[in-house]
């Protein structure tokens, strides 16, 4: 059975999703929930749906990469990449709640931000699409990394 990229790319990012945020525990979501937010964090209800965006972005982009040089050892380099990148993105929350750590998830958010840019950049000479395509995660990251970063300032104790 041949299946079409695109449909492997995206059980993939669902997969590799819907595992991580099962491993969450309601333990973890409590204190995340409890957590003093800034008085500017008003966007809060849409991150899930500006998360959606980032996401079906990076695996758009992932298919136009692989259609670009189907199997190759450099697209098989790269496919690692983007999966490394939609885990250091999902270990946000796990690592974070689970260290009780806002300082881990500002490191993790950064790191997140910074692979984007990279990843941009090595998938540009294949696809400049691909490239535009991951705009949303490298505007977005720094976005959610600075709000991790201010929280602790009102939450000391989870710092």
């Amino acid at each position: 059975m041949n299946l079409p990229p695109w449909l492997v790319i995206a059980v993939v990012t669902v997969l590799v999703a819907v595992v991580t945020n099962r491993s969450l525990k309601p333990d973890d979501m409590r204190w995340f929930n409890r957590l003093q937010r800034p008085p500017w964090l008003t966007f809060e209800g849409a991150i899930p749906l500006i998360w959606t965006i980032v996401f079906i972005g990076g695996a758009w982009s992932a298919v136009l990469v692989w259609n670009a040089d189907p199997g190759s050892l450099q697209t098989w380099g790269l496919m690692a990449y983007y999966l490394v990148l939609e885990l250091v993105t999902l270990s946000y929350t796990l690592v974070m709640c689970r260290t009780r750590s806002l300082r881990v998830g500002t490191i993790l958010g950064g790191t997140g931000a910074i692979l984007s840019i990279l990843l941009a950049i090595a998938v540009q000479p294949v696809s400049s699409v691909a490239a535009w395509l991951l705009l949303p995660y490298i505007l977005w990251s720094p976005i959610g990394t600075y709000t991790t970063f201010a929280m602790v300032r009102y939450n000391p104790n989870d710092a």
